[in-house]
């Protein structure tokens, strides 16, 4: 066990690409858990200091209506972690389970899902968010649900390839041999061994997902009762030429918050395949 783990964690330490994310990722996790500490003014306080240039008193200026931006970002954090997360779980369980459903069982089931995928597909994923949110309203749970469940597809393609390549393993068919349920078969086996690049495929989901609301938030469909950087950015545009570091770093929160997710899931990536590292 402690060879593997050893084994495991030199694997880790040698893919530069998923160390950056993982420091990244880290950091960001913390600003978000200790934001009232680290925050320097109440993000949601008004004052008179109108898009006043980075200085000592406000350390990344203040926005249109005198909110410390600095303050802003920092409790952006916790927003954009929140959606992104939970939004990808959500898409994640969803196309695991119907990709594996697919694959697994194939048939009538495998080309009626098939088509559902297709269908989710050819839709455009961004408008139907948008349509959705404006009529059911534009609450953080709301955009949550939304997005992940407009974004599960991907993932299930992916499970349904990892399914139909399994299903025909000596393993899988001894299980079917000695009587296990088919759901017991996906459970057990056909999910847990297909699992490993669903979890890369989940790390640049997070990273969409973050991308998603602050679409939302910049076309000002967000959640008007949080901070987010997204919002920021829609409050900042028309104070450019006079106030660019308020839509300035908040865009640089979000890249970096989103390239964090994407260096991970790429470091996963050749993590589980080694021949992406002997192509480098």
């Amino acid at each position: 066990m402690k060879k593997s783990f050893r084994r495991l964690f030199n694997k880790m330490n040698s893919v530069k690409e998923f160390k950056i994310g993982i420091i990244l990722l880290i950091i960001l996790i913390l600003i978000a858990i200790f934001a009232p500490a680290i925050a320097t003014y109440d993000p949601y306080k008004l004052n008179d200091d109108i898009a006043v240039k980075p200085s000592s008193q406000y350390l990344l200026g203040t926005d249109g209506l005198g909110r410390d931006v600095f303050s802003m970002i920092v409790y952006g954090a916790r927003t954009s972690l929140k959606v992104g997360i939970m939004a990808a779980t959500i898409s994640s369980v969803i196309g695991t389970i119907v990709g594996g459903i697919a694959g697994y069982i194939g048939g009538t089931v495998d080309k009626v899902i098939s088509e559902i995928i297709n269908m989710f597909l050819m839709l455009p994923t961004f408008f139907l968010i948008l349509i959705i949110v404006v009529i059911y309203g534009s609450s953080l749970t709301n955009v949550i649900i939304v997005i992940g469940l407009t974004s599960w597809t991907g993932t299930a393609r992916l499970m349904r390839a990892q399914a139909i390549s399994l299903r025909e393993r000596t393993f899988i068919k001894s299980a079917k041999t000695i009587g296990e349920s088919n759901m017991r078969i996906l459970f057990k086996h056909i999910i847990p061994n297909g699992i490993f690049p669903i979890i890369a495929d989940s790390t640049m989901a997070v990273s969409s997902a973050i991308l998603s609301e602050a679409s939302l938030s910049f076309l000002g469909l967000g959640d008007p009762n949080v901070i987010s950087w997204g919002q920021m950015i829609y409050h900042g545009k028309g104070y450019l030429s006079h106030g660019w570091w308020i839509c300035t770093f908040s865009g640089l929160a979000i890249v970096c918050t989103v390239l964090s997710f994407y260096l991970i899931g790429e470091g996963i990536n050749r993590i589980l395949n080694p021949k992406l590292n002997e192509n480098k």
